[in-house]
């Protein structure tokens, strides 16, 4: 720590710049009403800076108990014990930032190697919400069936949802109210998912707790949106220098941020009207929008933008080819496949998010946008091309997409250099897939859990991603983007659009 430096904590607040705004309400009188499981950066920038928000305005009945299921989860239960559970919010804009610290998560249960004490807390008549943020990857349900799948290493004992139907099976016995369970990650009807992964883990306890949860609990689908690029020791420094504030692990996040929720809470439900969130009984287009234009861009610019070295988003989309490419992608193959979306005109929203992409501030990284590809392509980019194929529409981006990924996971970028692989739940069989394709490009695509039949046996589609593969192999990832979206007469998928 530096001398000259303020340890974060409830005593320091006073000692403050003025510049940096703090909580002024009681932390201690708020009403432990929600457990969120998954406490990371996107959550501290998104639901508890909304619930932050409450509490400033007056109300007292809402603050957040964090709870982690993970050995890893005990990096983030010491940085906040240490700071009685606030942190600071550096919301960076394209031409200035600001920093808040967020009082609104009020207590922490790390519950690994022993979850009873998170089990008696979501278990308490104060929680009326248990929220997740366990990333794409972290629900045990089958993405083509919707089934939940007893043999992921996401089910069973000391996963979230293991620790959630014990809870609840102790409310039930007990005689306490059921809650809502609200989850918060980028997945398409993502309550209908945490439903069928909560039901079918609890089922595996007993029965009549599985027909309990499915008739009392309520599983609210939403959509979430907030850039929040993983911490890094600059943003720290940063903090030191500007605010001589010593943070252990502060957040960074644009000004931007959504919030789609659907109004079906079965126990108190917050006040979410008074802020800038929309409570509504359809998100389903809202979150196709976001999913298939931001989430999608995201992962399609990424794998491209790694092979050609480049570490930061706004690096990325700087580059004519890569940014064009995006652009295109959002608005010829994703953008025709959705269905309209009320309030939202979704040319203007790719503008936004082409914006938001070239913020230099965020510094978001391209590792970061790698991580977990085989979770996220299924949900964020193959629905398109499913769409596509069955309309006669192109595809050619969107393969082109995947050959990025399908070439990043041999692990050198296209002058030769290293790339450190991001972790993902299929990575050992996704590596063995792309080698395959360095001889027959068209054997990565046997991947059950990744390609479904209709997509991996299609064709054209075989056709596509065999011809990009080829060309990045050979050209290079600028070659090959040019080649793509200014030669248009040797994609035969293209004549279709």
């Amino acid at each position: 720590m530096h001398s000259d430096t303020i340890p974060l904590r409830t005593e320091t607040l006073a000692q403050l710049d003025e510049s940096v705004q703090v909580p002024h309400y009681d932390r201690k009188g708020l009403r432990r009403s929600i457990v969120h499981i998954g406490v990371g950066g996107f959550h501290r920038a998104h639901l508890a800076t909304y619930v932050h928000e409450l509490c400033t305005n007056g109300h007292r009945d809402w603050a957040i108990v964090g709870g982690g299921v993970l050995a890893s989860d005990r990096a983030i239960a010491d940085a906040l014990e240490a700071q009685d559970n606030l942190y600071c919010l550096i919301t960076r804009a394209a031409e200035q930032a600001s920093v808040e610290v967020i009082g609104s998560i009020v207590g922490y249960i790390h519950g690994f190697p022993d979850p009873q004490p998170l089990i008696d807390r979501i278990a308490s008549p104060e929680t009326q919400i248990v929220s997740l943020t366990i990333t794409e990857g972290g629900y045990p349900v089958d993405d083509s069936t919707g089934v939940y799948q007893p043999g992921s290493p996401m089910a069973g004992p000391g996963s979230a949802f293991s620790v959630l139907a014990a809870a609840l099976e102790l409310r039930r016995r007990t005689g306490i109210g059921p809650l809502t369970v609200l989850s918060c990650d980028n997945v398409i009807s993502n309550g209908d998912v945490a439903r069928a992964a909560l039901v079918g883990e609890a089922r595996r306890i007993d029965a009549s707790l599985a027909e309990w949860i499915d008739g009392s609990i309520t599983f609210p689908n939403s959509m979430v949106d907030r850039i929040t690029p993983a911490t890094s020791s600059a943003d720290r420094q940063w903090l030191r220098e500007h605010c001589q504030i010593e943070d252990r692990w502060p957040v960074v996040t644009e000004p931007f941020r959504q919030w789609v929720v659907e109004d079906a809470f079965a126990g108190d439900r917050p006040p979410l009207d008074e802020l800038d969130i929309i409570v509504t009984n359809d998100v389903e287009p809202y979150e196709l929008a976001k999913l298939r234009l931001l989430n999608a861009g995201h992962s399609c610019l990424a794998y491209l933008a790694a092979l050609a070295g480049i570490e930061h988003v706004h690096s990325a989309v700087a580059d004519p080819s890569i940014r064009r490419y995006v652009r295109t992608l959002l608005e010829r193959e994703a953008e025709p496949m959705l269905p309209p979306v009320a309030g939202i005109e979704l040319d203007a929203y790719i503008g936004s998010l082409m914006e938001r992409f070239s913020n230099p501030q965020i510094r978001d990284q391209i590792a970061r946008l790698c991580l977990d590809g085989s979770a996220k392509f299924p949900k964020f980019l193959l629905p398109t091309i499913r769409a596509q194929l069955t309309a006669g529409g192109p595809i050619a981006l969107s393969a082109l997409a995947l050959a990025g990924w399908c070439q990043y996971l041999n692990g050198r970028t296209e002058t030769g250099d290293r790339i450190e692989v991001a972790p993902d739940p299929l990575l050992t069989e996704a590596v063995e897939r792309a080698k395959a394709s360095r001889a027959e490009p068209a054997a990565f695509l046997d991947f059950p859990e990744v390609f479904s039949a209709d997509i991996a046996g299609h064709p054209r589609f075989v056709a596509a991603f065999d011809r990009q593969l080829r060309r990045l192999q050979t050209d290079g990832v600028s070659s090959a983007i040019e080649s793509t979206l200014n030669d248009p007469e040797g994609d035969d998928d293209e004549s279709h659009g």
